[in-house]
């Protein structure tokens, strides 16, 4: 089988207590709240000429051809969520990844998910990988520590997106 390996940055997204807000706010209300998150995640991430790859839930999969367009959108959601009330957790990863159709599949995947499970709400967190080709960019990181992800061997070292 001919492979279509591709490199990518790939940035996951989820709404912070999502399960609990649905519970509270009824069906109705929740899918209305979903529907405008949803259209302010996509309105961010055109301008940043990212590829929605997928939806589920409350979460994104966006891939993008630069690691500061994906943390641009990154910051961009991350602000534009708080007029809805709503705290997201971002996780960016970049590495080579099996394209097939528009779907992406491969490890990096995997690891950009468990990324954006390790963040705190609002945190924008990010492997070294991301981090290191961002060098030069003005960017500034903090330092999380080392973290299992899950499934994924080793430990990751992890970093958060500072502010501006």
């Amino acid at each position: 089988a001919e492979s279509n390996r591709i490199p990518a940055t790939l940035l996951f997204t989820h709404i912070v207590g999502s399960t609990q807000r649905a519970a509270q706010r009824g069906e109705a209300p929740w899918q209305a709240l979903l529907a405008e998150h949803r259209a302010d995640v996509r309105a961010h991430i055109l301008p940043c000429d990212g590829v929605e790859i997928d939806t589920a839930g409350d979460g994104f999969f966006v891939r993008f051809d630069s690691p500061a367009r994906a943390l641009e959108c990154a910051r961009a959601v991350r602000d534009g969520v708080k007029r809805l009330g709503v705290d997201v957790r971002v996780g960016v990863h970049a590495g080579e990844c099996e394209l097939q159709g528009r779907a992406l599949t491969g490890l990096a995947v995997h690891i950009g998910a468990r990324i954006q499970a390790q963040a705190a709400p609002g945190e924008i967190l990010v492997s070294s990988t991301v981090k290191d080709l961002a060098m030069g960019s003005g960017l500034r990181f903090q330092d999380r520590g080392l973290h299992a992800l899950k499934g994924v061997p080793g430990e990751w070292p992890l970093f958060a997106l500072g502010a501006d």
